[in-house]
């Protein structure tokens, strides 16, 4: 009767320490998981808070973006912390632990951080900003969004592309949308023997009736190059940025019925071929 009462005595201590275990552990996790529905909460709260506090101020939509992003990341890592520290684990050992994880991992992710420096170095110098038409890399579009790694542009053709911010701070990028005016370019080839005169005023009668087409700074007409087929003549027109597209089409469209209304051909290639 001894061995058993003593055996009876241990498994009532042992499940003693279960229960208690169990209580405790309950408690722990209800109060991480209070600390983690509340932290989203206050999150999503901060971030309408910052939304509404730089709407307010008028600033730059790749600003806001990255501040967006930069905040949610910061809050989520405290958010961790702090649900980690409910759970009864020692946050000051967990955070020397999450540094030293943090140089390894810097260290392994170092074109992570590259894109991060560039997307500050983009939202300080600001070769460009939400809305701006560039071309990067082969990949012409609308910038729609600059987040802390990479900046999102949207194609003509609707296509999405994410281009790393450290390869945009370091490399060549075109902005189409600085500069208030553009100037379009065009050249078209007609015969040899054709009146390069009467040419020019055909060309100046479309320009002049066209409202897009500034008149400051001047359109050039000019014979730029006597080709193997044909005589080349340049038109160089300035536009605001807006009409770019608009007048390019429409004078090319122009351009080709007045020189067959006005009887000016334009060449084919031609092949002279001598026997020996």
């Amino acid at each position: 009767m001894g061995t058993e009462e003593a055996a009876l005595g241990k498994l009532s201590l042992l499940m003693d320490k279960l229960i208690n275990f169990s209580i405790q552990a309950g408690e722990k996790i209800i109060v991480a998981i209070i600390v983690f529905v509340v932290g989203k909460l206050l999150i999503k709260l901060v971030n309408r808070l910052l939304r509404r506090l730089l709407s307010r101020k008028n600033v730059d939509e790749g600003v806001k973006t990255f501040l967006f992003s930069l905040t949610n990341i910061l809050l989520t890592i405290l958010l961790i912390i702090s649900v980690i520290g409910a759970l009864g684990v020692n946050t000051t050992s967990f955070a020397a632990l999450l540094a030293s994880a943090g140089v390894a991992i810097g260290m392994a992710l170092s074109g992570n951080l590259q894109n991060f420096a560039g997307g500050l170095i983009i939202l300080l110098f600001k070769p460009y900003r939400v809305g701006d038409f560039i071309e990067v890399q082969g990949v012409s579009g609308t910038v729609k969004e600059v987040q802390i790694l990479n900046t999102i542009i949207v194609t003509t053709d609707n296509k999405v592309v994410y281009i790393p911010n450290g390869s945009l701070s370091s490399g060549t990028i075109v902005n189409y949308s600085k500069m208030e005016l553009r100037r379009v370019d065009f050249v078209f080839g007609v015969d040899y023997g054709t009146d390069f005169g009467y040419v020019r005023s055909v060309i100046q009668e479309l320009i002049d009736e066209d409202s897009r087409i500034l008149k400051e700074p001047a359109p050039l007409i000019a014979l730029t190059e006597l080709a193997a087929s044909s005589v080349n003549v340049a038109l160089k027109v300035w536009v605001k940025n807006s009409d770019y597209w608009g007048v390019y089409y429409d004078v090319n469209k122009k351009v080709y019925e007045r020189f067959n209304e006005k009887n000016i051909s334009f060449p084919f290639p031609q092949l002279t071929v001598h026997n020996a």
